[in-house]
């Protein structure tokens, strides 16, 4: 009985070991979904736009475009009515992050 408990301990410590480097894939890619969440009521759902629509689609922009706008909002160098409000409140790494994220959506 004793060995069967090492034995499953063992065995799970090992499963959790090789989990490990997936669950932080999925809580990365989680919070990446929570921080484009916050795009959604303008832009759509993971940056798709309604056709036609005044807001531009963000998904499938080049990464290093869309990074450089937002800073642009954020720094005051592009007017806007709403965005330099939402811009303030991102650091660059989430800029670059955001950025990422929407050019992978297609």
């Amino acid at each position: 009985m004793i060995r069967t408990t090492r034995i499953s301990m063992a065995l799970a410590a090992l499963l959790a070991w090789a989990a490990g480097p997936a669950l932080a894939q999925d809580a990365e890619a989680i919070r990446m979904a929570s921080l484009a969440a916050t795009c959604a009521a303008c832009h759509g759902t993971q940056g798709k736009a309604a056709p036609g629509g005044a807001m531009p689609r963000l998904a499938g922009l080049d990464a290093a475009y869309s990074a450089e706008q937002m800073r642009a909002f954020r720094d005051g160098k592009r007017p806007a009515t709403v965005m330099h409000q939402i811009a303030k409140g991102y650091s660059d790494a989430q800029i670059t992050a955001l950025a990422a994220y929407f050019a992978a959506q297609k």
